[in-house]
């Protein structure tokens, strides 16, 4: 099928990537509580109306959010991996990956603040709880299918030491605690570690 690239579908879809680059923006700045609509509205460019279109809830701009920030996180991994991903040596992607969870500029603090709202929502909320299980699940396959071409051994259970000491780092780096290097680099030994 081919893919549209004028007509209002698409219009619809770079609106709704535009209120939710907004919404990643104010969350870099000053955190998930100062997202509203009139913010929203204020930092797209567009009335509070139109945000309310196409988000009728709060917590449908912070899933465009999130979802939005896991697709700009996507193709920053595809660019510092250099080709396609299914061609490139597993560990290379592996490590593009999990350094990817650590921020270190203001596009990838904003994505990474948005992604621990979210996970704290999750506590409260069990839509976006299953929601978060459904995308862990995915996230701990697809690392354990790199680590198992590789020929590491327990890729499940080593999928799952990875991300969650990764995310730990990550979270460690938004609140001042360990400096961006210094996780990647902790990041990058402990891959090196399963690998002997």
């Amino acid at each position: 099928m081919e893919r549209r690239t004028r007509g209002p579908g698409v219009r619809h879809e770079e609106r709704r990537n535009e209120i939710a680059d907004a919404v990643l923006a104010i969350v870099a700045e000053r955190g998930l509580a100062a997202v509203s609509l009139t913010e929203v509205a204020a930092r797209a460019g567009v009335s509070p109306g139109r945000v309310q279109h196409y988000f009728p809830a709060k917590q449908r701009l912070i899933e465009a959010a999130f979802d939005r920030g896991n697709a700009l996180s996507s193709a920053r991994i595809r660019a510092r991996v250099g080709r396609d991903l299914a061609g490139a040596p597993p560990r290379d992607v592996l490590t593009a990956v999990l350094t990817e969870l650590i921020a270190r500029d203001a596009e990838t603090r904003a994505h990474l603040r948005v992604r621990q709202s979210f996970a704290a929502l999750a506590l409260a909320d069990d839509a976006i709880a299953a929601r978060m299980r459904d995308e862990y699940a995915r996230f701990h396959g697809e690392v354990a299918d790199l680590l198992r071409r590789d020929g590491v051994g327990e890729p499940e259970a080593a999928a799952v030491d990875l991300i969650a000491h990764a995310e730990g780092l990550a979270y460690y780096v938004l609140i001042g605690i360990t400096a961006p290097e210094t996780a990647r680099e902790r990041v990058e030994r402990s891959i090196a570690a399963r690998y002997g």
